[in-house]
């Protein structure tokens, strides 16, 4: 298998990789993906996925009802992919190709990923994200333990420090993220959403909150320097982001959170001014210092 794929020419061997990673993650294919990609002509397409097929007869199937070419239950990848490449793909659209051993035209380095996830449970979620289905997870919960639990994912989330799905969880009602490398098992199961499990009903989701970043007005002796460093315009950056990933990207930047600038240390460049309008953002809990306001504080 190895030996076919060397033999071709490395446009070859892109188009070939895209077609594994599509089929891999996100269960189909179809000949008008690879001509929007890489500008071939249709039959080009059609001799790719022929190649592919040569090399992998059980990796794909055509579905003459769905005219589009699907995932087999006895799929084998024949490229090799490191998450971030494969996480890198998903959330930005680049890096379709497959991955080539050369130096960079600079140096760069970055910190690892410490906590690389399962690709295979990778890409039962996303096939369950592309096709609005449902799956069986078994998962290693820190309050919980191991449980056996179904939810209905609809996105994956970055942290900073790892990777999240965001799925509606039916063992507890809610919509809820679920660390990826704590899912032990996945498997696709059938049916179909049930309307309160759809996406438009993640309130914490489709809420867009703007964060107010200011620097730290204690900890900071040359606020110009911090307003260089991030962008800032008037001495603030206001960012909008989704009230379901505010903790996160707080926690991520050491941003100081309680109301009165009181958290101490050289790591706290930042201070959240705007902090009583973010009422009713729910993982909050997890940005440095933050208490949530009372009502009666908040109007």
């Amino acid at each position: 298998m190895t030996e076919q794929i060397t033999e071709l020419t490395q446009p070859q061997r892109d188009r070939l990789a895209f077609i594994e990673l599509r089929i891999r993650f996100i269960g189909e294919i179809r000949r008008q993906d690879l001509v929007a990609r890489f500008g071939i002509q249709a039959a080009a397409a059609t001799r790719d996925i022929g190649v592919y097929k040569a090399i992998a007869p059980r990796n794909l199937e055509y579905d003459t009802r769905g005219k589009v070419y699907v995932r087999d239950e006895w799929f084998r990848p024949v490229f090799e992919f490191p998450a971030e490449r494969v996480l890198a793909w998903l959330s930005q659209g680049f890096g379709d190709g497959e991955p080539l051993k050369i130096k960079p035209f600079v140096p760069c380095e970055g910190p690892a990923l410490l906590n690389k996830p399962d690709l295979e449970t990778l890409s039962v979620l996303t096939r369950a994200i592309h096709r609005k289905g449902a799956v069986e997870i078994t998962y290693r919960a820190l309050s919980s333990g191991l449980t056996t639990r179904e939810i209905v994912p609809f996105a994956l989330a970055d942290n900073g420090l790892r990777w999240h799905v965001r799925a509606y969880d039916r063992r507890s009602g809610q919509f809820r993220d679920f660390v990826l490398t704590r899912i032990a098992d996945a498997r696709l199961i059938p049916g179909s959403p049930e309307e309160h499990e759809l996406p438009d009903q993640d309130i914490q989701w489709n809420r867009i909150v703007e964060l107010e970043l200011v620097p730290h007005p204690a900890n900071v002796q040359h606020p110009d320097t911090i307003e260089a460093d991030y962008g800032m315009e008037g001495g603030a950056l206001r960012i909008r982001v989704r009230a379901a990933l505010a903790g996160y990207l707080l926690r991520r930047w050491n941003v100081d959170c309680t109301e009165s600038h009181g958290l101490k240390g050289a790591e706290y460049h930042l201070w959240l001014r705007n902090h009583l309008s973010l009422v009713d953002v729910a993982n909050l809990s997890l940005a440095p210092g933050y208490v949530a306001p009372t009502r009666s504080t908040a109007s």
